[in-house]
């Protein structure tokens, strides 16, 4: 199952990391949905009824859209199928937060949405699973291992350990005035983002508009296999994982790649690496980046915060290099990992890096 995920980066990251080739080849960056962007909510513990950002096909809001277009979308977690019947969709009597790959065509709720072709990626940073103990459960951060490649990169530049390390100096973040969040329209690219690699996890989204009259609500279901076999220990189960652009395409493509064809890409796969964390993500109101601190297990205590973290979070606070809202939760990463055992080494680096000062204007 999927019941908790992280998404730290700004919108205008979002789009950056989720750049796409076309059929002709050209690398093009999605754009927000009208409105889409201001909807999101970076946090480091995103729970079922919050809202994620999801890519899907530009074609399910605009009929004109060319077929190989994608959009972003923010959407509620826990899909409400466009047939219920009541005002308030809290009412639903039942968990949609996850839907079994095997079971997805013998559910209405889920089977007529894949059938009309409503797919859709949800992007996270990673999730949380929570493995079963003797006396407690251990919560484990789970992601996709990040190249090699991307961390030289950094590492080659000054300070390179921040979050967000020197806006000037890196391409992972666009340039000011080169996006315009509400707009729906797709744009040549830049550059591959070389920044954190999210987790793209299939899924299928509905349009629900209550009864009485109302803004349509959209929502979506995280679908799940069987646990790979790194992960079996953790959980039996876990969500079904868009492995390239080239999975992710077809998965979306729902005009050339027909539903059951589809289906054949939601394999279990070894692909992910994970990390032990602090039992404070268990309560989804906390939302700070110990959440994505990894954990000792041999030691019983759990640890605190350290003076580069409490530095880091006031960085986060006091920076308006990427124009965040007051109400927004404070975010940032620019996370490379060597290896997938040496992802946690990334994480630490961007949670505990040394020598790290608040950023000033």
């Amino acid at each position: 199952m999927c019941g908790r995920t992280a998404c730290t980066l700004a919108p205008d990251e979002v789009s950056r990391a989720c750049s796409y080739r076309d059929r002709s080849g050209h690398r093009r960056q999605p754009r927000w949905r009208d409105g889409d962007a201001d909807k999101y909510r970076p946090s480091y513990n995103k729970s079922p009824q919050s809202t994620s950002p999801v890519l899907l096909s530009h074609r399910h809001f605009e009929q004109s859209a060319p077929v190989d277009e994608c959009v972003l979308a923010s959407m509620r977690w826990g899909l409400i199928p466009a047939w219920f019947k009541e005002n308030d969709p809290s009412k639903m009597q039942y968990s949609t937060t996850n839907c079994r790959s095997e079971n997805i065509l013998q559910k209405k709720t889920y089977k007529d949405p894949l059938l009309k072709g409503r797919r859709c990626v949800i992007l996270a940073d990673g999730f949380y699973e929570w493995q079963r103990t003797d006396k407690d459960k251990q919560p484990f951060f789970i992601y996709f291992p990040q190249t090699k490649g991307s961390q030289d990169k950094e590492e080659d530049q000054d300070d390179s350990t921040s979050p967000v390390c020197n806006k000037e100096k890196t391409n992972n973040f666009h340039p000011a005035g080169e996006t315009s969040p509400g707009s729906s329209e797709a744009t040549e690219a830049p550059a591959e983002w070389t920044g954190w690699r999210l987790l793209t996890m299939a899924g299928v989204f509905d349009c629900w508009t209550p009864p009485a009259g109302g803004e349509p609500l959209y929502s979506y279901t995280i679908i799940t296999v069987n646990a790979s076999p790194n992960l079996e220990s953790i959980h039996d189960r876990m969500p079904a994982i868009l492995d390239g652009e080239e999975e992710v395409r077809r998965w979306l493509d729902f005009g050339q790649v027909k539903s059951l064809d589809a289906l054949k890409l939601l394999q279990s796969k070894n692909v992910l690496t994970f990390h032990p964390v602090s039992p404070l993500v268990n309560n989804s109101r906390n939302n700070s980046p110990e959440c994505l601190q990894p954990v000792d297990l041999n030691k019983k205590k759990e640890p605190k915060p350290t003076a580069s973290s409490k530095m880091m979070m006031s960085w986060l606070s006091s920076s308006s290099s990427l124009k965040r809202k007051e109400s927004d939760i404070k975010e940032e990463q620019s996370i490379k990992a060597e290896t997938p055992h040496k992802s946690v080494g990334a994480l630490q680096m961007w949670l505990q890096g040394p020598n790290k000062k608040p950023k000033t204007k």
